[in-house]
């Protein structure tokens, strides 16, 4: 199998919901690699400042379209070699535990596209998947030292609301449909993943938001003790596309460092990289999430060669730069209050 710059060499790829933070920065990534890309995103958490670069281009066909209404979906498959189901009603910790319905469109979505990646005999699907997918009874505990393994998820399961169950059963779907139909998957569980073109939604972003904003006091949902292994977004595109160069047989595999950062942790390195000095305000009252959640990543290393190369303070760092050149203040200052629980 050819793997790396020439694999994707004039292959037609369909990266859905490819105008949002992750889908973008895969199409940059393909169409690097010399793929014709074709991108449908209803925009309704995409922007199209994210293709920009890309826009005229003969190698990129941009359909600004809903996935699930009427034919979209069959229509988007022609000729396409290969899928990056990024497409999905999500959004951040607020979203999701606040807002079941809007996740639960998601057990449609993946099954229309599944269905008809199968009809138009399309050789690969890739999954965007999440560490949503681990049951959350295995990590409320910040004292243990916890990697969680993909194997995890073979039961009993306690999924992340209804967007993390929604994830699972898409994960158990391609798999039948591999074992049954013969069709090529892989799944890819991101862990908190943050970078440029980021959104507020998300708690790095919002992080520097606040600092952005001058807050103070500077609001950290829960007691500040939750343990994260946030995730640069060059880390996560670079374990997805090896992904779709490397995995045929449905497994999933976690894209995550194993650096366990504390909420209040990460606070401090936004305090030192901007300067912003302000006293903490802890909201318990606020969704908080999983307490313990690291990911376990040397299956992705062993079937992928693959290794996160962004340490978190490295990743911040270019984080806050982008935000800070790029932002508006009162444009942020609109919208930031919304998008903490929205999408």
């Amino acid at each position: 199998m050819r793997t790396g710059e020439t694999f994707w060499t004039e292959k037609l790829v369909l990266v859905t919901g490819g105008a949002s933070f992750i889908g973008s920065h895969v199409v940059d990534q393909l169409l690097a690699r010399g793929a014709k890309v074709r991108v449908v995103d209803d925009m309704t958490s995409g922007r199209l400042d994210n293709l920009r670069p890309h826009l005229g281009s003969a190698k990129l066909d941009l359909l600004e379209t809903d996935l699930r209404e009427p034919g979209v979906t069959r229509a988007a498959m022609h000729g396409v070699d290969t899928v990056f189901h990024l497409a999905a009603d999500h959004g951040g910790r607020g979203y999701v535990e606040l807002h079941q319905a809007g996740p639960a469109s998601n057990f449609f979505l993946d099954g229309l596209v599944f269905a008809e990646a199968l009809k138009a005999k399309v050789k690969k699907v890739v999954f965007a998947s999440s560490g949503c997918v681990y049951p959350n009874f295995m990590q409320a505990d910040t004292s243990q030292v916890l990697y969680l393994t993909e194997d995890l998820t073979n039961g009993p399961n306690d999924a992340d609301n209804t967007y993390g169950w929604a994830k699972l059963m898409a994960e158990f779907t391609l798999k039948a449909y591999v074992k049954e139909h013969g069709l090529g998957a892989a799944s890819c569980r991101y862990f908190t993943v943050y970078g440029p073109r980021g959104v507020e939604n998300h708690a790095v972003i919002a992080m520097i938001a606040r600092a952005f904003l001058k807050q103070d006091p500077f609001e950290v949902w829960g007691d500040g003790t939750q343990i994260r292994n946030w995730t640069y977004i060059d880390d996560i595109v670079s374990g997805t596309i090896l992904a779709g160069e490397k995995i045929s047989d449905g497994t999933a595999v976690n894209l995550g460092t194993m650096e366990r950062i504390q909420v209040l942790d990460a606070v401090k390195m936004v305090f030192d990289f901007t300067g912003h000095k302000a006293k903490i305000k802890l909201r318990p009252d606020m969704p908080t999430g999983p307490l313990n959640r690291v990911a376990e990543n040397s299956l992705a290393k062993k079937l992928l060669g693959w290794e996160p190369k962004v340490p978190f303070r490295e990743g911040l760092q270019r984080t806050i730069d982008w935000y800070y050149k790029t932002k508006d203040r009162e444009e942020v200052q609109r919208i930031f209050a919304r998008m903490l629980t929205s999408r």
